[in-house]
């Protein structure tokens, strides 16, 4: 099945730099419709508010974390299909196994690139 390079993607970030870098590594591989969230409260509000058809999300934020966002996502039956990726600057084994058990469709440590970013998403919507 063909990846749908329309779909709204939510990029989840308290960091504003890093929610650019992001919006653009999207656009560089094509993807149009980004939208931006600061932590994951204004994340489930959103999530809970339109449809996306898939979520990136950083690891380290306040109120709410990415994993707790995760957790929030999967334990919500109108949103727990929705692949997400988990951003982190952590690549500590405990932090992979508890975005795992949490059901992250993937994840991808800081710094990356555009080929790193594509490879991932990929990985959960197939190529494109």
């Amino acid at each position: 099945m063909a990846v749908d390079m329309n779909m709204n993607i939510l990029v989840v970030d308290d960091y504003k730099t890093m929610l650019r870098i992001l919006r653009n590594l999207l656009r560089q591989l094509n993807f149009n419709n980004v939208f931006e969230a600061s932590d994951g409260s204004e994340a489930l509000r959103m999530l809970r508010d339109q449809t996306f058809g898939l979520v990136i999300s950083d690891w380290n934020m306040e109120p709410m974390t990415g994993i707790q966002l995760l957790r929030e996502v999967r334990a919500d039956a109108k949103l727990k299909h929705i692949p997400f990726i988990m951003v982190t600057a952590e690549s500590k084994s405990e932090n992979v196994i508890a975005a795992k058990e949490a059901g992250v469709s993937n994840y991808i440590v800081k710094p990356f690139n555009a080929e790193t970013l594509r490879a991932k998403i990929a990985s959960v919507l197939g190529d494109f």
